[in-house]
C-alpha cells in the first residue's frame, strides 16, 4: 500500500528566521537557504505566500507540480501559495530567494493591470539568460530591484516596511511581465516522483540512524537500482549521495545555528567516532568542521582533547 503523506507546507519566517515570522516579506540569499535546507530541497508548499528563487548562477532541477525543468542560471522559477515544487541546486548556485505575503501580490493579479489573467496564476519558469535584447531593460531593472531589496532588508532605517512592499510590487511586476517567456516543461515520470518523495521523507525519518541503502530500498519496496536510477533521473544524484547531503546539511547547521562542540554534533548525528565524523565532513565539504564553523563567523565551540586536532 502507498503511503499518502501530505506535502510539507514551510513557512520560512517560523522554520528559518523567527525575527521575520509575522513579515510581509522575507528576503535571503539562495546561498545561505542552502546552507540551511540542503542544496535538494523535497517537495514542499508555502501556504500564503508566493515565492521567487532567481537563481543568479549554476544549474538547477525544478520541479513545478508535475512540471519539470532544468536550466542554467541566471533563472528564475515563481511558485503561487499551495503550489507544491521541488528543486536540486548545484554547489555554483546562488541568487534571490523571495517570500512573499499573499495580499501583497494580489492587488498587482486584477486583470485592468494586464500583468495577469486572474489571481488563479499558474508556477513559472523563465530563462533570464536566453531572453532576447528587447527585455534587456528588464532584467537590468529586476536586477537592480533585487540589489535594492537586499540592502534594504538587511538594514533598520526609518520607512523599511513600506520600502520593502513596494520594492517586492515592482519585483513581483517584472516577474509577471517576464513570465510570458516561461519555459516549456518536460514531463515527469509520476511512479518516479512518488518514488523519490517517498525516499526523501525516509532520508528526513532515519538518515541520524545511518541506515544502508538497502534497507531504505526495502522499506520503499524497489531494488537498490531501481531506487538509484530514479535519484539519477530525477536529482542527477546517486541515491547515497543524497543521503550524505542531508547527513552534511544537518552538519552545517549545528555547526552555524548550535554551541556544541564538534564531538557532541558527531554524536546527535549518529557517528561512532568523531575522527570519522571529522574525515567524512572534510571528503564533502573540502574542509574540517572546525574551520567551517570559523569560517562562516562563528567561533568554534570547545572540544574534548581528543578531537582538538581532529577537526
Amino acid at each position: 500500500m502507498r503511503d499518502q503523506q501530505p506535502i510539507p507546507n514551510i513557512n520560512i519566517g517560523q522554520v528559518y528566521d523567527q525575527r521575520y515570522a509575522d513579515s510581509d516579506v522575507h528576503y535571503e540569499a539562495l546561498g545561505k537557504l542552502a546552507d540551511f535546507f540542503g542544496r535538494n530541497m523535497p517537495v514542499h508548499r508555502h501556504d500564503r505566500f508566493f515565492q521567487v528563487h532567481y537563481v543568479k548562477s549554476g544549474t538547477v532541477r525544478v520541479y513545478l507540480d508535475d512540471r519539470r525543468y532544468l536550466q542554467q542560471g541566471p533563472m528564475f522559477f515563481l511558485t503561487p501559495p499551495t503550489v507544491p515544487h521541488a528543486f536540486v541546486t548545484d554547489s555554483e548556485s546562488d541568487g534571490h530567494v523571495l517570500t512573499v505575503r499573499q495580499q501583497l501580490v494580489w492587488p498587482l493579479l486584477e486583470e485592468r493591470y494586464g500583468l495577469a489573467r486572474g489571481a488563479q496564476i499558474a508556477p513559472v519558469c523563465v530563462a533570464v539568460g536566453e531572453l532576447g535584447a528587447e527585455y534587456g531593460e528588464e532584467v537590468a531593472r529586476l536586477n537592480l530591484l533585487f540589489d535594492q531589496l537586499r540592502g534594504e532588508f538587511a538594514a533598520e532605517r526609518p520607512g523599511r516596511v513600506p520600502s520593502l512592499a513596494a520594492l517586492t510590487q515592482l519585483i513581483f511586476i517584472g516577474l509577471l511581465r517576464l513570465s510570458a517567456r516561461s519555459l516549456s516543461a518536460q514531463p515527469a515520470r509520476r511512479e518516479d516522483m512518488h518514488i523519490f518523495q517517498r525516499f526523501n521523507a525516509q532520508i528526513e525519518a532515519h538518515y541520524q540512524e545511518h541506515w544502508p541503502l538497502s534497507e531504505y530500498a526495502r522499506q520503499l519496496g524497489v531494488t537498490e537500482a531501481r531506487l538509484n536510477d530514479v535519484c539519477r533521473r530525477i536529482a542527477d544524484m546517486p541515491s547515497k549521495r543524497l543521503v550524505f547531503e542531508r547527513l552534511m546539511q544537518e552538519a552545517k547547521r549545528l555547526l552555524l545555528f548550535t554551541g556544541g562542540s564538534v564531538n557532541e554534533i558527531c554524536y546527535q548525528l549518529g557517528f561512532k567516532d568523531p575522527a570519522y565524523f571529522s574525515r567524512f565532513f572534510s571528503r564533502h565539504a573540502g574542509i574540517t568542521p572546525g574551520e567551517y564553523r570559523a569560517r562562516n563567523g562563528e567561533p568554534v565551540a570547545p572540544m574534548g582533547g581528543d578531537d582538538r586536532d581532529k577537526a
